[in-house]
């Protein structure tokens, strides 16, 4: 496994442990709030009514919670899952545990659904060479692992095969890395765009250079700007 690997695939072979799969059965885990930690992991002892009597898995105290504030937990087998529109169980716990599971584990893009969730990392991860755009070029989402360069590459594909303008969206709090993500959406189609051979289709290098340019400066100084539209004419045009 390369370093970059590290970033982009998780842990399948621990995923698939069978004894762990026994475990979770075996003790009816789920998850239950916490004022400090959100939610955390217990086993179900008892069931008195509309209340049960949990066991937390940390500490093993027990604890009397009411039936409507357990959410259930989802079988190991979908530990880290790369779309959490996959989930068996999907609560609002759950999908707080998967994310923080994969940032933990270095994997800051996560699917859901149509979407594709970031956490910024606030360090360098080596996941943005041009060898890893050449990984994900010309693959469908299902083949690679979650990646801004695979949500790029999806809008870029059905911009040139249907001839329509493509739209990416991207959104989150102040610090959340739409500006730096919002690069390599641009840096994608910047190494894609200039490998495109067909005559046919090719977008002049002129007019593709400027507006790239054109781009990041728009960047440079709007940062909280977000890249909206990607059209036939002009690979990347920014509307205000």
């Amino acid at each position: 496994m390369s370093e970059a690997d590290k970033f982009l695939y998780r842990d399948s072979g621990k995923v698939a442990n069978p004894l762990d799969q026994a475990d979770w059965a075996t003790k009816k885990l789920v998850w239950i709030p916490s004022e400090t930690l959100g939610f955390v992991a217990g086993s179900v002892k008892e069931e008195k009514g509309e209340e049960c009597v949990v066991e937390l898995a940390d500490t093993g105290k027990k604890v009397t919670v009411n039936k409507d504030d357990i959410q259930k937990m989802n079988p190991p087998k979908f530990s880290k899952v790369e779309d959490m529109a996959e989930l068996t169980c999907l609560n609002e716990a759950s999908v707080l545990h998967n994310l923080k599971d994969r940032y933990y584990s270095g994997l800051i893009y996560t699917y859901s659904g149509l979407f594709c969730v970031v956490i910024n990392p606030y360090k360098y991860l080596p996941i943005y060479s041009e060898n890893i755009i050449e990984m994900y070029k010309g693959k469908k989402r299902h083949e690679m692992p979650p990646h801004i360069y695979a949500i790029t590459d999806n809008a870029y594909r059905s911009m040139m095969q249907d001839r329509e303008d493509q739209s990416i969206l991207c959104t989150g709090e102040s610090g959340a890395g739409k500006t730096e993500n919002t690069k390599k959406v641009i840096q994608y189609l910047a190494h894609v765009a200039s490998s495109f051979k067909s005559k046919k289709d090719q977008v002049s290098e002129r007019t593709y250079l400027r507006c790239v340019k054109l781009s990041v400066q728009h960047l440079r100084f709007r940062p909280k700007r977000v890249l909206r539209d990607i059209s036939n004419d002009c690979i990347v045009k920014q509307i205000k």
